[in-house]
């Protein structure tokens, strides 16, 4: 047996979908422990991409069980279209190989448009998604969320529903001048969810420690990245929950002494959506090459990404915050075509330099990447998968990452589609 998590290492998009859909291979059980619908995972299989919010990428295998963890924040509405899409699409033959904790919470109508009225209205924008994640962890850690057996019990709904219209109406439009919500439009269009949730809620905290004891491979699906932690990220640029691996426990269950092995990911170069500091940002044709070759454009909004070089400033952080085992490095071939490749190894502020970064924004946005260089390649690396067979110059990039970062890489994506991977070492088999 052999319990893996996978989390992004940078600020999210990092590839982390195409990886878990290979590792799922391996493992009997995909599990999702945070986040909500503003996260997507893309998946490009048999020649077709599919976009996942928040059924976990291992669905796309056969005989698989998926299981969506206490900790994630569940949109119904997105829950029931991702499953119709995945049954069109043949991926889900039987119920039983999707589970849904009843101890998830629920985002409501009022998240998302609360969620637009303080990112709309607000003096400072923080680039949210608008998909009513932060204002439902927000009533998460107030004590006024509702959960998935809350939703399936009608009049605790209710009671519920009606409680919080009487704040979230006065607020939206008191302060924000809005339209309130009416008490039977919510009651009304949750309804419908009820019986297609029933379908799939269960006690997964139960059923993973099961598993365990059957000594199951267990594969943990992180969502978002490292410096959009909550707590470790660039505040108050961040998501709402715990994206680094020590979340895995709490937002599934789990015992931390049951995870063996952190996979990091992240991208040959560097991107970021939203707002907040980015020390290695482009603004050039560069960073105009990283976005088109990249095809870096979100895929929950659709928003152009920022792109610049690879921090491994920031990267080696986020390696000490999760415990890493071992790299997984994606889109290596989209730096096919540059004539130089740069990589950022300490920071300058004024006439110092740091190997760290700031714990604030503020210091953040102060710092000057100082840069190392590399020749570049010149050939593309789309469908290699032999490490023996990628150019010499591609060799000395990722043994450098190894030397400053002091991890090893263990896979390497030169493409989007699966059959695109350098699988050095594959965790489940170390």
């Amino acid at each position: 047996m052999k319990n893996i998590g996978v989390v992004g290492i940078q600020w999210g998009d990092e590839g982390k979908g195409k990886i878990i859909d290979i590792l799922s291979e391996y493992a009997d059980i995909i599990v999702r422990f945070q986040g909500g619908a503003n996260a997507g995972h893309t998946i490009v299989a048999k020649g077709q991409k599919i976009i996942l919010h928040l059924i976990p990428s291992g669905i796309l295998h056969e005989d698989k069980v998926c299981v969506i963890g206490n900790g994630v924040v569940i949109d119904p509405e997105v829950f029931r279209q991702e499953i119709e899409k995945l049954k069109s699409l043949g991926y889900i033959t039987h119920d039983e190989r999707l589970l849904l904790s009843t101890m998830a919470h629920v985002i409501m109508p009022y998240h998302k448009k609360l969620d637009v009225l303080k990112e709309s209205k607000g003096t400072k924008k923080i680039g949210t998604t608008g998909r009513g994640i932060g204002p439902a962890y927000e009533d998460k850690v107030g004590r006024k969320g509702i959960r998935v057996i809350d939703l399936l019990n009608k009049k605790i709904f209710s009671e519920k529903v009606k409680q919080n219209l009487e704040e979230k109406n006065f607020l939206i439009k008191k302060f924000y001048k809005d339209q309130p919500f009416k008490f039977r439009d919510i009651i009304r269009t949750y309804g419908t969810y009820r019986k297609l949730l029933k379908r799939y809620a269960t006690d997964t905290v139960h059923y993973l420690h099961t598993g365990i004891g059957r000594k199951k491979r267990i594969l943990f699906e992180g969502a978002q990245g490292t410096f959009l932690d909550i707590d470790h990220g660039t505040y108050p640029y961040v998501t709402s929950s715990n994206t680094v691996a020590g979340n895995i426990s709490s937002g599934s269950g789990v015992p931390p002494k049951s995870i063996d092995y952190i996979l990091g990911i992240c991208k040959a170069y560097t991107t970021r959506v939203g707002e907040g500091p980015f020390p290695t940002e482009l603004f050039d044709e560069s960073g105009k090459t990283m976005r088109e070759k990249g095809v870096e454009f979100g895929s929950t909004t659709g928003r152009p990404r920022r792109c610049g070089w690879f921090d491994a400033v920031i990267v080696k952080r986020a390696l000490q915050l999760n415990g890493v085992d071992g790299l997984c490095i994606m889109k290596l071939d989209v730096l096919d075509t540059f004539d130089t490749i740069k990589m950022c190894t300490r920071y300058k502020i004024g006439k110092r330099f740091f190997t760290r970064p700031p714990v604030d924004s503020q210091g953040l946005e102060k710092c000057e990447p100082v840069y190392e260089e590399f020749a570049g390649w010149k050939t593309s690396l789309r469908g290699i998968t032999r490490y023996d067979d990628l150019p010499e110059n591609a060799k000395r990039y990722i043994k450098r990452l190894e030397e400053i970062l002091e991890t090893r890489i263990n896979i390497i994506s030169t493409g989007p589609e699966r059959e695109s991977t350098i699988i050095i070492n594959n965790p489940f088999n170390m």
